[in-house]
Parts: structure tokens; sequence; C-alpha cells
């Protein structure tokens, strides 16, 4: 545990990561502020010194794994061309489910000021489902322009789809339910076939 009056290197994550430990283990119920700075190993305060509060530390890491998961949709337009387009997808669409996505979207239905701090930033141009949509769109397109991805394939529709249902498996998922991540596998391949 960190003394008192030292600093803590990187503490949004070191917090956000003990969060996503904490609901992983025992879902959206076991997230208080407490259970995450004794996961975190540092002292009780530390989040509601960084925070003004558990629903808006709630916010700030869903914000965080969706600017996470944006930032690496984006990245493929550097993969045009590299790779299997499949591939290529799986890793941005997988993402969403890496560090206790499911549980993490459930924690924040079950909080509405996280909820509603969440709605408000992504309204306000935070990224969020829809620039992953536009990223894996002009990915798609660029695949096109090569060649690799058939004529008949609607890039925008593929990445609505694709998604959609991200968003749909996030929202319906929880610890102790089947892992989504096959059946997202088994969609982009049913989605890039001629």
């Amino acid at each position: 545990m960190s003394p008192r009056g030292v600093a803590t290197p990187d503490v949004r994550e070191r917090l956000f990561a003990a969060a996503e430990r904490v609901v992983d283990k025992g879902g959206p119920g076991a997230l208080t502020s407490r259970a995450v700075t004794t996961e975190a190993g540092c002292a009780k305060g530390l989040l509601h010194a960084h925070f003004a509060g558990l629903d808006d530390f709630v916010a700030e890491l869903c914000l965080d794994r969706f600017a996470r998961t944006a930032a690496k949709a984006r990245a493929l337009s550097g993969l045009v061309g590299q790779g299997t387009v499949a591939r290529n997808l799986d890793a941005v669409v997988l993402a969403l489910f890496d560090s206790g996505g499911p549980a993490l979207s459930g924690l924040a239905l079950t909080r509405p000021a996280a909820a509603r701090r969440i709605r408000e930033a992504l309204e306000g141009g935070a990224p969020g489902f829809a620039a992953i949509q536009e990223a894996v769109t002009g990915y798609l397109a660029g695949e096109q322009k090569l060649g690799r991805l058939a004529e008949a394939v609607d890039p925008h529709t593929v990445a609505l789809a694709l998604v959609g249902t991200a968003h749909h498996l996030l929202m319906t998922s929880w610890p102790g339910t089947p892992d989504p991540r096959p059946a997202m596998t088994r969609l982009v391949a049913a989605l890039l076939r001629d």
C-alpha cells in the first residue's frame, strides 16, 4: 500500500484496472470505492481525491475504455492491405470485450448518474460506438479499393452490424454467461464472405 502523502504513479489507470478486476470477480454490485482502493493497494481516499465520487469514477472508466477501443479502431486505417481483413477486424471488435467490457457496461447501467454522464460525454463528441463504426467503415472501404473485400460487401452495413452486435452482447453479457468473443469472430467471418 502506498504510504500517505506519497504520490501514486498513474493513479487513474491503477484504479481503473483495479475496478475491472473487482467487477470481473464479483459483478457490478461488488464495486465500491473501498473495494477499488483495496484491490489497487492504495489509500482508501485516493479514489475520492481524483474523482467527484463513485459515479464520476465509473463514467470516466467507461469513457476511457471506449476511447481506447476507438483509438484501436482508428489504427485500422494503417492496416489496409496487411494481414487478413478478418483478423484485423477481430482485433478491434474483440477489444470491446477486453478488460471486463460486459461487466463494465452492466456497471454503467446500474448507476444512473454515471450512465447520464457517459451519454452526455458521447453526445459532446467523446469517442464511443459511433467512432468505432466510422473507423471500421473507412477501413473496409480501403480494403475494398485494394480488392481484398468483395464489391458486394457494403462497408457501412458490415460496420453497423459488427458494432451493433458488440453493443448488444455487451449489454446482455455478465460474469458467468458464455464468452461473447466466439460469436463475434463467427459474425466477422460471415459478414466478410462473398
